[in-house]
């Protein structure tokens, strides 16, 4: 039906402001080829695409690649791509989110009201490489932590692509207060 830009109206605190996702209702699908919503963030996006992987969104990052790779990969992986570039996102061609506040937790109410609440649950992605966390045993994480916290930790999840290991420690409070600020929907 509509075949435009979809053009998304916010309501700012002080002024009005849009938001446009180069793309219209009817090829949300095709975003999806899988069923899966993913994310690639531009270089001016690093903290945005931390906190998305943290909130349950599959989100690539990229730091140094040039506009017309990061179009090539966002193509190629189905992603969306998040930018600050008024340039690259009326690229013809590339499903894009512009991305219109220079603050976290306003960029994050962007993306959560162009795209939907995250696809995964809180704390589900590594939050450097963006890989999927799977569970591991104790005694296979003895071998990769500090003796401390594999005698006094019972939960622990790895990453299959960075080989990190994480668990939670004293630091998830603080992590979990940042996401209640962030008040995105489907957090958990």
């Amino acid at each position: 039906w509509y075949t435009g830009k979809l053009v998304y109206w916010l309501v700012g605190w002080l002024d009005q402001s849009y938001q446009t996702l180069s793309f219209s209702p009817s090829e949300m699908g095709d975003v999806m080829n899988d069923g899966r919503l993913r994310l690639l963030a531009d270089c001016m996006l690093g903290s945005l695409a931390k906190w998305l992987r943290l909130l349950g969104y599959d989100t690539a990052y990229e730091n140094e690649a040039a506009d017309p790779e990061l179009a090539r990969r966002a193509r190629a992986e189905g992603r969306v791509l998040l930018t600050r570039d008024h340039e690259l996102s009326e690229r013809k061609g590339l499903r894009t989110l512009f991305i219109r506040s220079e603050d976290l937790k306003e960029q994050i109410r962007e993306v959560q009201e162009a795209l939907g609440a995250p696809p995964d649950s809180a704390l589900s992605r590594c939050p450097v490489c963006n890989g999927p966390l799977t569970p591991i045993s104790q005694a296979e994480a003895a071998k990769r932590v500090p003796p401390y916290v594999a005698k006094t930790q019972t939960e622990f999840r790895r990453c299959p692509g960075c080989e990190r290991v994480y668990w939670p420690g004293t630091h998830i409070d603080e992590i979990q207060k940042q996401m209640e600020k962030f008040d995105v929907m489907g957090s958990s």
